[in-house]
């Protein structure tokens, strides 16, 4: 079996070539101080209250010490990281790309737990930096940067799924207000958002891309209803949300009303960046600890296996290539290249799923189902990884149809 060491490869562009154009001998020096800066920073917070958030969090695991992360992440806030490549007049500190990389990178290293303010900060935040206003970013940018206000996502739908275009959720001008009405579904971390993006349609009659618009939605209000949904792994981080007339300023739509799709895309392109990564670091650590319980248990022994691990390895190496080339070309088509990252990494985190199964072999069939075994739980989650941000079928779909001119799907 190949070894999965996180590390291999060289630093955060693997084999030290730069991800942005231009490099140098000045660049590297100040890339490799931002470097240490970051490890040490990690090392000496990552203690005392905090010590015992190590590798808490994540997707399937967003219940874990849900209050001290968020604790955790406002002292990232005060010490100025979080919203690194944001220009220094909404509190960033304009990160170059390679630097924004390294930290990921070096945080995932670090095992420091996962991000409670995510959405807001790789979602919300630069949308907003693209298409809001000057009043817009007043208003929530700060929040966000200091981790005062939480988001959550109001896309997918019941009847619509990951199909943004065939939502039913509308919205109409009341006066100075818009009233909201319809359902969100698998809105990831909604019980405790303050604030909700949505995307709804706002002019009668409109079909798919056309007439949308993307609203900025408080969710403490008595028109929204949030209900939990209970997941294989017996937790409930996704909920469904309804909306009965419920309301926002009419001035926070981002973007012109009716051109929320193009606004809707644009954050779809700023979900699968920088960050991917850091995840692959975690995906790494992941496949090093399923490769050490197979050593353990004598499962590496099996031929087949241990061919799995050694394209399991190899398939890591394509994610982190694919997202490297990808943030290197500026002039890559960002729709279909976010749909071949969100189509490689997921396939692939449910093939580190499955694999981890077959490591346990019969023993990884009996469970209580309240006190899953970690490898338990990441078998049955990233089953949803293949759906939850725009499903397989339609990430195929947009690649067929927008970047390689097929034919549309035949819909009923």
């Amino acid at each position: 079996m190949q070894a999965s060491d996180s590390d291999k490869g060289g630093g955060p562009t693997g084999g030290g070539k730069s991800t942005t154009q231009g490099g140098g001998n000045n660049t590297a020096a100040q890339d490799a101080r931002f470097s240490a800066e970051v490890r040490e920073w990690l090392a000496e917070n990552l203690d005392g209250e905090f010590r015992e958030l190590r590798g808490l969090g994540g997707p399937g695991r967003e219940h874990e010490a849900f209050e001290e992360r968020l604790a955790w992440d406002r002292h990232l806030a005060a010490a100025g990281w979080t919203c690194l490549g944001w220009p220094k007049e909404w509190g960033g500190r304009e990160a170059s790309v390679r630097q924004q990389v390294i930290f990921h990178e070096e945080y995932a290293k670090a095992n420091a737990p996962a991000r409670v303010s995510h959405v807001g900060e790789e979602l919300l935040g630069p949308t907003v930096l693209a298409f809001g206003t000057q009043a817009q970013k007043e208003r929530f940018l700060p929040g966000v940067r200091n981790v005062t206000e939480l988001w959550c996502q109001g896309y997918s739908e019941p009847g619509a799924g990951s199909d943004l275009a065939a939502i039913t959720t509308s919205a109409q001008l009341d006066g100075d207000e818009w009233s909201i009405n319809g359902q969100k579904i698998w809105t990831s971390l909604a019980h405790v958002a303050d604030w909700c993006f949505v995307v709804a349609r706002t002019e009668k009659g409109s079909t798919r891309h056309k007439g949308l618009s993307y609203l900025l939605v408080p969710m403490h209000q008595p028109g929204i209803e949030v209900r939990p949904i209970i997941q294989l792994t017996g937790t409930s981080e996704f909920n469904e949300v309804f909306f009965d007339d419920a309301r926002t300023a009419a001035d926070l739509v981002v973007g012109e009303p009716g051109d929320g799709w193009r606004i809707a895309m644009g954050t779809l392109t700023f979900e699968r960046g920088i960050s991917t990564l850091g995840q692959q670091i975690r995906f790494a650590r992941e496949l090093a600890d399923i490769e050490a319980l197979a050593r353990r248990t004598g499962a590496a022994d099996d031929p087949l296996i241990a061919d799995r691990f050694d394209r399991a390895w190899v398939g890591l190496r394509v994610l982190r290539a694919h997202a490297l080339r990808t943030m290197q070309d500026s002039t890559a088509d960002d729709g279909g290249q976010a749909s071949v990252s969100k189509l490689l990494w997921a396939n692939w985190h449910r093939g580190l799923g499955e694999l981890a199964m077959a490591v346990l072999g019969p023993a990884g069939l009996v469970a209580d189902e309240h006190d899953l075994n970690e490898w338990q739980r990441l078998y049955l989650f990233t089953r949803a990884d293949t759906i939850y941000g725009g499903s397989n079928e339609v990430q195929r779909n947009i690649i067929s149809e927008r970047v390689l001119g097929l034919p549309r799907e035949a819909r009923s």
